[in-house]
């Protein structure tokens, strides 16, 4: 193929890539939707093995729970088990109590052991073992020990298939041994060395092995600078050791350091991502909503925020009333106290959510802390001294009183400096006390700025102004 070919064919492939990976549209989920209400299953699976299985997880995630139902018994097992793996955990409960055992027996056979574990831990204790008895003794084992792990350690996140020889092996052996047993993963990167104790003392990169000479040992082509994985390691930490050392797999190990799975770098983009989302949804406090939830469950979930955030609100309305004469006497206070209130907000924000990320990374650990507390500091102060000027001159002109503006401008210093540290020092004591602090940090922080914002502000027009 020549060079002009091989451009257009790259330029078709990516143009199918693109639309294969394309959201789905409002014409495609009506065509769907009016598939199953027509109980037309020849075409609802002509047009499911049209698409690939994390779009037809989509499908399934968007469709009303009424259609959802119905699609799940009209497909039956003609479903495709990679799309279990796929969904949402909300959704997939509810899949799951569509479909038969024997659909989920299926499943989980034909799944890698990671995705098979995915599909069984969210089942109740009951239906799990009930799906296990009916899978063979050494596959069920295989299953049965990764979720003895936690739920969010490597030993979960791990496949248990992998390719492991001993140091003395030739090259051609391996060859012949990847050729002749059938029992194998289908796609590996590399090959993982072990002692007689089945402890990995190297691996052996696949690329290396194919250029490598038959008689040539294994030992010889062996790297022993990898990174080994305990199973109950957190698998946050999993993700940041990929990302810190350009990872593509790493092995895990049991409590005796015998290899027990291996972890790819697929599984690990999920973390991230899954990590990330929680995160974002913790810092607004909605915790694990997802928008297959219920209104019952959304509104429960969300309430208990929103009365946290009640008490932090009469906290700073207290706070309000401590100085109610000098807003009788001062209108103009009422009306520039949400200005001071709001940048305190925003401030705190702004530092939290650079903080928790810094946290979340690792970026931020003891020995440079205080670093980062002073240098949020300087920019609470210079932010602070900007925006006072801002506003000092704002507020003087729009009630003509020059003091006015310059109580405006003190408490603007005041509030972002606190804002500052509060936004990076909160979340790093919640962290010490191992308390999530995407969780909790954001109540904590806007109540600071909101008591400190109104008091500094407050505060200072009682004694310079009244």
């Amino acid at each position: 193929m020549n060079e002009t070919a091989k451009d257009t064919a790259k330029g078709q492939a990516s143009e199918s890539d693109i639309q294969a990976v394309e959201t789905l549209t409002s014409e495609a989920y009506e065509a769907i939707s009016d598939l199953v209400r027509a109980q037309d299953r020849a075409a609802l699976l002509a047009d499911l093995d049209a698409r690939h299985e994390s779009d037809i997880a989509e499908i399934i995630t968007v469709l009303a729970p009424d259609l959802r139902t119905s699609l799940l018994q009209l497909v039956g097992n003609a479903l495709e088990p990679e799309v279990f793996a796929e969904l949402d955990d909300a959704v997939r409960d509810d899949v799951l109590e569509v479909v038969d055992t024997d659909t989920v027996v299926n499943t989980v056979q034909q799944l890698d052991s990671d995705d098979a574990v995915f599909v069984l831990e969210d089942m109740d204790d009951e239906e799990r073992q009930e799906v296990l008895e009916q899978i063979p003794q050494t596959d069920r084992l295989v299953l049965e020990r990764a979720l003895d792990f936690s739920e969010d350690s490597a030993g979960r996140l791990m496949q248990s298939a992998f390719i492991s020889v001993p140091p003395f092996w030739s090259v051609g052996q391996t060859i012949d041994y990847l050729r002749d047993t059938k029992d194998l993963p289908d796609d590996f990167l590399e090959i993982y060395i072990i002692d007689p104790t089945y402890t990995p003392i190297g691996v052996v990169h696949l690329a290396e092995m194919l250029r490598a000479q038959r008689v040539q040992t294994m030992e010889e082509l062996q790297h022993e600078d990898f990174y080994i994985i305990q199973g109950e390691t957190d698998r946050e930490e999993v993700a940041l050791l990929f990302e810190r050392y350009n990872l593509v797999t790493a092995p895990v190990v049991d409590e005796d350091q015998r290899l027990i799975g291996v972890i790819t770098a697929d599984d690990v983009f999920e973390v991230i991502a899954e990590e990330a989302g929680e995160d974002i949804l913790r810092l607004g406090g909605v915790g694990d909503e997802a928008v297959t939830d219920t209104v019952l469950d959304t509104a429960r979930g969300r309430a208990s925020w929103l009365f946290l955030n009640l008490l932090t609100a009469i906290a700073a309305s207290l706070v309000i009333g401590l100085f109610d004469a000098s807003i009788e006497k001062m209108v103009a206070l009422a009306v520039l106290m949400p200005i001071v209130a709001s940048m305190g907000g925003n401030a705190g924000t702004q530092t939290l959510t650079i903080t928790v990320r810094a946290l979340a990374t690792q970026e931020l650990l003891p020995v440079n802390a205080a670093r980062l507390v002073y240098r949020e500091f300087g920019v609470g102060l210079l932010n602070g001294m900007v925006f006072a000027i801002i506003t000092g001159i704002i507020g003087g002109v729009w009630f003509g009183d020059n003091l006015l503006g310059m109580v405006l401008a003190a408490a603007m210093i005041v509030n972002l400096v606190v804002a500052a540290l509060a936004g990076i020092l909160i979340p790093i004591g919640l962290n010490r006390i191992n308390i999530d602090p995407a969780l909790a940090s954001s109540v904590f922080v806007t109540t600071v700025t909101d008591v400190i914002g109104f008091f500094a502000f407050l505060g200072f027009a009682t004694i310079f102004l009244l």
